[in-house]
């Protein structure tokens, strides 16, 4: 059988068939890395129902055409704490993954702010939105930090587009200039009062993308949460830490950390959607990139549901 029809039959196999049987096996063996080097250009159906354009040399595109999602601790975190009429502000946005699930959990009511400054990313994001008819999305062009003015972002690796970065990298594949605002310039009053959820990945910016939310904390909803992924090496190389970040959000907003565990082998996804896990109390200062939950809610572990 040639290898293009035994990717497409076991990839059909992994999304839909029921279980979990052999499934990480076939990804970790052949699929993950013959999807890599031998890309797929396809339409797809994510599980929200919203179909999305992929190439599979992207390792966010790829996951999507073999599961129909993107980190599914997180996809099924925000399912929990999304509900009609709330808003969603996804700082870092990139092609919407997150974007278009919560548009679909907040509803017509609800509003989805959706962050992404490279220009590329940005018009796929709107892309899909409107294809999708997902009216709710609102997009904003620009990048997240303390400051108003402009950044050069850098891509290392045109095989992980979503590792495109304010931090420049040794090798540089391509770069673009951006501008950049505080987040709390860039939402409106109205958007914070009833966000329920902030979503910051911003590889290796984040610590400045929170000093420019700060001012804003006070205008959140008691039970708002934020989704923050931390990159210690990249924090490190710019005097910042995942510490610092930490005590800001506690200081200024009484937000307690929490683990969400965010495994980026495709292998561990089929479990994963099945099963997927609530974040748990962060004892451990990370040491590797890592999403934290910050809740003003003081337990063991965040449960799923409200």
């Amino acid at each position: 059988m040639p290898a293009k029809v035994l990717a497409r039959a076991l990839r059909a196999y992994v999304r839909h068939a029921p279980g979990t049987l052999a499934k990480a096996r076939l990804i970790d063996r052949f699929l993950d890395d013959h999807l890599r080097t031998h890309p797929v250009h396809a339409t797809v159906r994510l599980r929200s129902g919203d179909t999305v354009s992929v190439t599979t040399s992207d390792v966010i595109q790829r996951f999507q055409y073999l599961f129909g999602e993107w980190e599914p601790n997180l996809s099924a975190f925000l399912r929990s704490r999304l509900h009609p009429g709330d808003t969603f502000i996804d700082v870092g946005a990139h092609r919407g993954a997150f974007s278009l699930l919560a548009s679909h959990a907040v509803g017509p009511h609800g509003r989805v702010v959706a962050i992404e400054p490279h220009p590329r990313f940005h018009d796929d994001l709107a892309a899909a939105a409107a294809a999708n008819r997902r009216t709710n999305i609102h997009l904003v062009r620009s990048a997240a930090s303390e400051t108003n003015g402009t950044l050069t972002l850098y891509l290392e690796d045109p095989s992980n587009l979503g590792h495109t970065t304010a931090i420049r990298p040794s090798r540089i594949h391509a770069t673009v200039e951006v501008p950049t605002a505080p987040l709390a310039d860039l939402l409106s009053r109205a958007d914070l009062a009833t966000t329920r959820v902030i979503k910051i990945d911003v590889e290796g910016a984040e610590a400045a993308a929170i000093r420019g939310l700060l001012p804003a904390l006070p205008y959140l909803r008691a039970d708002a949460e934020l989704v923050v992924e931390v990159t210690p090496r990249l924090l490190s190389k710019q005097g910042e830490s995942v510490t610092g970040i930490i005590d800001a959000l506690r200081e200024h907003g009484g937000f307690h950390p929490y683990t969400l565990a965010n495994d980026y082998d495709p292998a561990a996804y089929p479990r994963a959607m099945r099963r997927p896990q609530p974040p748990v109390r962060c004892t451990e200062t990370p040491r590797e990139m890592t999403d934290l939950v910050f809740s003003r809610t003081d337990a063991s572990r965040l449960a799923f549901g409200r």
